[in-house]
């Protein structure tokens, strides 16, 4: 097996849990053959936003297919 690994980041206006589910939700959603997710970093933009965005990084693995 082989597995490939990409960084997304998932973002909420409600908590860093949901950002984390924005990002698994998109993996599963366009990737096939997800087998983990990894939370690398979060963090919260206040500059550009009404109230608060909670963000989310995230590295995707999944294996290639043959």
């Amino acid at each position: 097996m082989v597995f490939k690994k990409i960084t997304l980041i998932g973002s909420s206006g409600e908590s860093f849990d949901d950002a984390v589910d924005d990002a698994v939700d998109r993996a599963d959603a366009t990737l096939q053959n997800v087998h983990w997710v990894e939370v690398d970093e979060l963090g919260v933009e206040i500059a550009s936003v009404d109230g608060r965005e909670y963000q989310a990084e995230v590295t995707v693995a999944f294996e290639l297919e043959d």
